[in-house]
């Protein structure tokens, strides 16, 4: 990025509701695409219930929403690559890596919170 168009900000998405029931995990989304669009570093980070939102074959018919799950495998193509889950709420909800839809890189959350000290902004949803 030129000096011109400004500097590149570290920015973190941290994600801990569950992906349906209210708005936060599509915001979320939304918020991440329009940073990514404007060429910053961003990463999604997903801790407690938040770990749902990446979890393979979401079927969403019976509560009449639709499911955006499938966008976390666009992500790529906005250069949103850095994605984090927290090893500790993965084995309190009995997933694994494997239950999930896209790449991530799994951290006990000691690593976690030493990422989060390195970002310029950390936004919580």
């Amino acid at each position: 990025m030129s000096e011109e168009s400004g500097t590149v900000k570290k920015f973190m998405f941290v994600n801990r509701t569950a992906p349906y029931g209210t708005v936060y995990a599509l915001e979320s989304l939304e918020v991440v695409l329009i940073s990514a669009a404007f060429e910053q570093d961003v990463s999604l980070v997903f801790i407690e219930d938040g770990v749902w939102q990446l979890k393979k074959g979401q079927q969403t018919k019976g509560i009449e929403t639709k499911n955006f799950s499938p966008t976390y495998r666009a992500l790529e193509g906005y250069d949103v690559e850095k994605l984090y889950v927290e090893r500790e709420s993965l084995a309190a909800r009995g997933l694994t890596e494997d239950d999930l839809l896209v790449d991530v890189t799994v951290l006990a959350a000691e690593e976690l919170g030493k990422l989060m000290d390195e970002q310029d902004v950390v936004l919580s949803f």
